[in-house]
C-alpha cells in the first residue's frame, strides 16, 4: 500500500507517532530503538535524473516526483523528533545545467513553498536555508525570507534547505566572517580555533549531522558538509531519490543503530584489558 502524506499535525500523541503504516514499516518500527536516533540527519537527494530516464520521461519529472520523497523525510523525521533535518537541494556546481532545468527547479522551490509552508509552520518546523542565498532569482529569495521568518519562532525540528550551497564556499564564507570580525574587533593574532570556525559555519546554531545518507548508490559526499560531517556515520543506497520511501528511511536509521560510533576512540571490546594484551 502506497504511503499518504496527511495534513495532519506531526506531533500527535498517541501509541504510534508514525499514523498509519503498511506492514513492512511497523516490521522496521518494532526493531527501532527511539531512543537512540540521530540528532541530526542529512541527505544527498540523488537520483532524479536516472529516475526520469529508466521511465522515459524528461529530467523534470524526476525533480517532481522527487518532492513527495521530500515531504515524506520531513514529516517522518517531525514525527520521530529528529531535532535537525538538512536537505541538499541545489549546490553551487548545479548551476552548469541547463537553462530550463534550473528555471523548473526554482520554479518547483517556489511552488513547494507556497504549498508546504502552512503545513511546516503549522508543525512547529523551523526553516532555515543554507548557502549563498544571495545569487538565487530574487523572488526566490523573498520567499526564502518570508519563510524563514515565519517560522523562525518555531521550537520543533529544525530543516536546512541547502541551496547554492557548496561545502568548500562556506568554508572560504566562514574564513571570510572570521577575518571581517577580527578587523572589527581589533583581536589581533589571536589563534583561530575549531570552535570558531563552527560559529561562522552557515549550520552555527545547529549540531553536526550523526548520519549522512545519500541514495542513487554514489560513493562520494559531493561538496556537502564537509566540515561538518568529520564523524557522521554514512549510508549509501542504491534506491533513487523519487523510490526513497519511509521504508527505505527506517532502514536507514536501523543501519545507523548497528554501527559504534568511536569518534577516533576504542570501542569497548577493543577498550579492554584482555584486547589490549592481545593486541600488544
Amino acid at each position: 500500500m502506497p504511503h499518504t502524506i496527511e495534513e495532519t499535525p506531526l506531533e500527535v500523541a498517541g501509541p504510534e507517532p508514525l499514523g498509519r503504516v503498511t506492514a513492512e514499516e511497523g516490521r522496521l518500527l518494532a526493531r527501532l530503538d527511539r531512543k537512540r536516533l540521530p540528532q541530526h540527519i542529512a541527505v544527498i537527494m540523488d537520483g532524479n535524473g536516472r529516475w526520469a530516464k529508466k521511465r522515459h520521461l524528461p529530467r523534470i519529472a524526476g525533480h517532481r516526483a522527487g518532492v513527495s520523497s521530500a515531504r515524506m523525510v520531513i514529516e517522518t523525521c517531525a514525527r520521530l523528533n529528529i531535532e535537525a533535518l538538512t536537505l541538499y537541494a541545489f549546490s553551487v556546481e548545479n548551476w552548469r545545467r541547463p537553462k530550463a532545468e534550473i528555471d523548473f527547479l526554482m520554479q518547483l522551490l517556489r511552488e513547494y513553498l507556497r504549498k508546504e509552508l502552512p503545513v511546516i509552520h503549522k508543525n512547529k518546523i523551523r526553516l532555515v536555508v543554507i548557502g549563498r542565498q544571495e545569487e538565487l532569482p530574487q523572488a526566490v529569495q523573498r520567499d526564502i525570507e518570508e519563510a524563514m521568518h515565519l517560522t523562525a519562532g518555531n521550537k520543533g525540528m529544525n530543516l536546512a534547505v541547502a541551496l547554492n550551497y557548496g561545502g568548500r564556499a562556506e568554508l572560504v564564507d566562514a574564513v571570510n566572517g572570521i577575518l571581517a570580525e577580527k578587523r572589527e574587533n581589533g583581536a589581533g593574532s589571536k589563534p583561530v580555533d575549531e570552535e570558531t570556525i563552527s560559529r561562522h559555519l552557515y549550520t552555527a546554531n545547529l549540531p553536526d549531522p550523526d548520519l549522512l545518507i545519500r541514495t542513487s548508490g554514489e560513493m562520494r559526499v559531493s561538496n556537502f558538509l564537509l566540515w561538518q560531517i568529520a564523524y557522521a556515520e554514512i549510508y549509501v543506497t542504491e534506491t533513487l531519490w523519487p523510490d526513497f520511501n519511509r521504508a527505505s528511511l527506517l532502514e536507514a536509521l536501523l543501519d545507523f543503530q548497528r554501527r559504534e560510533r568511536r569518534y577516533g576512540g576504542l570501542g569497548e571490546e577493543e577498550a579492554s584489558p584482555t584486547a589490549r594484551a592481545v593486541g600488544d
